[in-house]
């Protein structure tokens, strides 16, 4: 164990968990339910756009996509820089119209809006179930890249890592809510901008200057610099298809989509759109450009995934590795405790108090089982991630996907569509989920597209259908936006 580079990263947990102090103090004062899972909506235009691009960038952005592209080339880079538009889409879509809605039934998760919207519990249980499962895979990709990271940078064993880097998630995250949630995303989204920034700085430097690394990558293999990639893996088809699961789709991911309902006003939606593609576009570039470069200085690493943390060590001094190995654990922490608290959220508000809403009243016992269940919660991730696969970004498209081919149609036709109806966003969750799930397993490739496209686009055809032959919504219209 390199004491050098773990030192700093203790002194950062240490702070996050000062900040989670600090939210808790706050959190006393407030109702329990708004103020936990929200943060009593009040978000600025700086944290909105922190916490929402902080959420977004997870281990698949730090770990798994440079890893993709040290093996597949520049290719990979350009094709990572199609995310550009998703917290302007994020915001844009959903934004005003979902927080309007949200305000009006004082709705406190996603799975709030949706039952406000169509009025159907069968509906609401079918999305928790479905969040739940999902998450549960996504997370655990996060939880393995924390592990992988502090293995490969600090010399710490996996299993130890793995213990140390999820009990402190599940943790803070229990003890200080929503609120640590998003105060911890604004520092960790500077931490994310800064060490991406100095690590493709180095890297360059390393490599003895952007040209000659491009020329090592040249001779290692020429496909390395083409738009398609080694063995041309890049096709249109999958660019195409890869530009709607982690661009167009994130509009349906449950945990982007709550922090549209945290912010304070019109005018943090409107900051938070500029400052947060800024960021997505810096960080984005950084960290695929130092995987991709990072093959010129290290050819031969048998596990893709382990570039950007053999890279932390070798072209940085171990104080200041150790500082920015805090960047990527900051990235996965971030996108763990939302996705956490909303498990947890769903778990307490969309299950538990809908077979017993008495309980509601009871504030106390809420606080002790909420705090109780998000560390459980992140305790069983603990032992799900033990044995981790090779290269785990293809876990967390997987997971990507499945939310986006359940929650997508539901969340936009629900409100730009004033006849959406209760029976269609159900026929568009259960097929869309269903053949995603069947395409994903069987890695059946429709055109050479990604499931995400046949999938979503059954979803909508079956809402389509279902909503031709189900009843017309009476409660909830479309929003307008103000």
């Amino acid at each position: 164990m390199q004491l050098d580079i773990v030192l700093p990263l203790v002194a950062y947990l240490v702070l996050v968990f000062g900040l989670s102090i600090y939210a808790y103090t706050k959190r006393q004062k407030g109702n329990f339910l708004n103020d936990y899972f929200l943060g009593d909506r009040s978000m600025g235009g700086f944290i909105l756009a922190m916490t929402l691009t902080a959420t977004y960038i997870s281990a698949s952005s730090f770990i798994g996509g440079p890893g993709a592209a040290y093996k597949y080339g520049l290719g990979w880079v350009l094709l990572a820089m199609i995310q550009l538009p998703a917290v302007w889409l994020s915001l844009g879509v959903l934004g005003k119209k979902f927080a309007i809605l949200a305000r009006r039934y004082n709705a406190v998760t996603l799975n709030d809006v949706l039952y406000a919207r169509y009025q159907s519990k069968t509906l609401v249980w079918f999305a928790s179930i479905s969040l739940l499962l999902a998450f549960i895979g996504a997370m655990t990709v996060q939880f393995i890249g924390g592990a992988r990271l502090l293995e490969t940078a600090a010399g710490v064993p996996y299993d130890i890592g793995l213990l140390i880097f999820g009990v402190t998630i599940a943790l803070y995250t229990a003890f200080g809510g929503f609120r640590a949630s998003v105060l911890n995303d604004a520092l960790q989204g500077m931490v994310m901008l800064i060490g991406a920034i100095l690590l493709l700085v180095a890297v360059i430097y390393a490599a003895g200057g952007l040209g000659t690394a491009v020329d090592k990558l040249q001779q290692i293999d020429p496909k390395l610099l083409s738009p398609t990639g080694a063995d041309d893996f890049l096709s249109l088809p999958f660019m195409a298809s890869f530009w709607i699961l982690v661009c167009f789709g994130v509009i349906g991911l449950p945990h982007t989509a709550v922090r549209c309902i945290a912010y304070k006003d019109s005018k943090a939606v409107h900051r938070g759109i500029i400052i947060g593609t800024i960021i997505v576009a810096i960080l984005m570039f950084s960290m695929h450009l130092a995987g991709a470069l990072g093959r010129a200085i290290m050819p031969d690493l048998t596990i893709p995934d382990q570039v950007i943390p053999t890279l932390m060590i070798k072209v940085l001094p171990p104080m200041a590795a150790g500082i920015f190995l805090a960047a990527p654990l900051a990235a996965i922490m971030s996108t763990i405790n939302a996705q956490l608290l909303q498990s947890s959220a769903t778990l307490i508000k969309d299950l538990y108090l809908s077979l017993k809403p008495e309980q509601a009243r009871n504030e106390r016992r809420l606080a002790r089982i909420s705090s109780s269940v998000t560390f459980i919660l992140g305790l069983l991730l603990i032992l799900a991630a033990w044995r981790p696969p090779e290269m785990i970004i293809w876990w967390n498209l997987l997971a990507f996907g499945g939310l986006e081919a359940v929650f997508l149609w539901p969340l936009v036709l629900g409100l730009y569509w004033e006849r959406a109806n209760a029976q269609g966003a159900l026929c568009s969750m259960i097929c869309g989920a269903v053949s995603y799930a069947v395409l994903a397993t069987l890695n059946i490739q429709i055109f050479d597209l990604h499931p995400i496209v046949p999938a979503l686009s059954i979803g909508i055809i079956t809402f389509l259908i279902g909503n031709k032959l189900g009843e017309r919504a009476i409660s909830a219209p479309v929003i307008p936006a103000k």
